[in-house]
């Protein structure tokens, strides 16, 4: 779970809330994994896979390729993903140069899912822009594979003030977990062709 608030803990985040909550549900699915939230570590700007001294990027890089599933958490701002969530897409951008013996990124047979809050429209559009730049460096969307809240446009209810959390959207945190870890497992199966 990558978590692309723009608070610094020990802040409370919304984005990070329904990411623990979608982790709690991949747990159900006998998935296990953790939260990084990215703005806690000095990320560098760029779009390789290590931007040299001091960058915490190659240490994340890591564990993505390390688990099966990532998920990206991240409110909308003015509409968009929120910058650091951009700064991520940005740097997995590098998987495309990357390749196995076999001809695929690393990233091929891992699959990807979204979470997003936020108090103004464009879930969709965030969910869409991250879900074709995940594509596009080798991750696997499942169906179903957002999770999302959004309240009154200009509002001042935040995500991480609702209890209890809304029905809907607990509903398709289930669904997305249990479609990703489902993903998941017929990938690590039967992976992709080389090529």
């Amino acid at each position: 779970m990558l978590c692309c608030t723009l608070k610094k803990s020990p802040s409370e985040s919304s984005s990070g809330l329904l990411g623990r909550r979608v982790l709690a549900a991949l747990r159900e699915h006998d998935v296990t994994g953790d939260l990084i939230r990215v703005v806690d570590h000095p990320v560098a700007f760029g779009v390789s896979t290590d931007e040299g001294d001091g960058d915490a990027w190659p240490q994340i890089r890591e564990r993505v390729l390390d688990a099966d599933i990532l998920v990206i958490a991240t409110p909308i701002w003015m509409g968009q993903p929120s910058a650091v969530c951009k700064l991520v897409l940005e740097r997995l951008d590098a998987e495309l140069g990357e390749t196995d013996d076999e001809g695929r990124m690393p990233t091929s047979g891992k699959v990807a899912a979204v979470a997003v809050v936020g108090n103004e429209d464009g879930a969709h559009h965030v969910s869409a822009e991250v879900y074709q730049a995940l594509s596009d460096v080798g991750f696997t969307i499942p169906a179903n594979a957002v999770t999302y809240w959004v309240g009154e446009a200009m509002g001042s209810t935040d995500y991480k003030e609702l209890d209890p959390e809304p029905e809907k959207t607990a509903e398709t945190t289930r669904t997305l977990a249990a479609n990703a870890a489902h993903l998941a497992a017929l990938l690590r199966d039967a992976p992709y062709p080389s090529t």
